[in-house]
């Protein structure tokens, strides 16, 4: 029977009340099953300035579900970063769901990096330090905050603008999180346990690779501003090998391995405290298909319920 459903918008993914618990499942079961999916190289188009449209196909064979991603930055519009997805059956080749993929983006990416702090950081981490404060952020934290299951953290951001009122505010009703604010790049690097760095767009480093201190865990979400770790720090982990082989240092990593070979025991993680560890773990279109399907059936299986 042929599906009339075929626009999925942002506030219909909002009004599924999809929880971060929810969030890091689908994630970790994505990230375990990585190696049974299909998923070639991502096209990057860039026509001017830091714009671009970044196409990202998959096949996710245990769900039957092929999907297609589009990423846009456009500078100037509001936000300046969007995602839409197409989301096909496999098996029939039908069209199930043109959907808006902006909330995919940002709760699938805080999941993500949620399990890989989880997974990678010191067993001595007090805090969490974020730069880059917009909604792929706070997504890190709340999920963050899922898998810590409400115990008491220290959370440091550095302040630009008024990003970090906004962002204390957005969670100010969670009593077990405890707030610093820092207005010094290189103090506010040099006193991080992890750092999650969430800025869209840079051209220059952010700091000598000597500022960050023994045992540090960066995740930057969008790359840029860490490169010169990528000598010097003794381990990288990443989504995909073949997402990151075109990096500029790739041929000079000291290690290099997949969170899904960490996460099914087939690789090692942190050895110990004093590894300093980059996550690039920039985000991979299976998870984003994932998210999509599992939104699908749930926006379906409402629409059942309602008639």
């Amino acid at each position: 029977m042929q599906n009339n459903i075929k626009y999925i918008t942002y506030k219909d993914i909002e009004n599924l009340n999809i929880t971060p618990e929810m969030c890091n499942q689908w994630a970790k079961e994505v990230i375990l099953r990585k190696n049974e999916c299909i998923l070639p190289p991502k096209i990057s188009i860039k026509p001017v300035n830091d714009n671009f449209f970044t196409t990202m196909p998959s096949y996710i064979p245990f769900i039957e579900r092929i999907g297609i991603k589009e990423v846009s930055r456009i500078v100037g519009r509001d936000p300046a970063l969007k995602a839409d997805i197409l989301l096909y059956n496999s098996k029939s080749g039908e069209l199930l769901s043109f959907m808006d993929g902006t909330w995919i983006t940002s709760m699938r990416t805080g999941a993500v990096a949620a399990i890989t702090i989880e997974k990678l950081k010191k067993s001595t981490t007090k805090s969490y330090s974020f730069i880059g404060l917009g909604n792929t952020a706070k997504a890190t934290l709340l999920c963050l905050n899922s898998i810590l299951n409400g115990q008491e953290i220290t959370i440091k951001l550095f302040a630009y603008k008024k990003q970090h009122l906004d962002f204390m505010e957005s969670f100010s009703r969670y009593q077990n999180i405890k707030f610093f604010v820092y207005n010094d790049l290189i103090d506010f690097f040099s006193n991080s346990d992890v750092i999650v760095s969430c800025i869209t767009s840079t051209q220059s480093l952010f700091a000598d690779e000597k500022v960050y201190p023994k045992g540090i865990l960066i995740v930057p979400v969008h790359t840029r501003g860490f490169q010169n770790c990528d000598l010097f720090f003794d381990k990288i982990f990443c989504d995909d090998i073949g997402h990151i082989r075109n990096f500029q240092y790739f041929n000079e990593y000291k290690s290099v391995s997949e969170m899904t070979d960490v996460l099914n025991n087939e690789t090692i993680g942190r050895e110990n405290d004093e590894q300093r560890i980059l996550a690039y773990n920039i985000g991979i279109s299976i998870q984003d298909i994932f998210f999509a399907s599992k939104i699908y059936d749930m926006f379906n299986k409402n629409l059942l319920n309602l008639h």
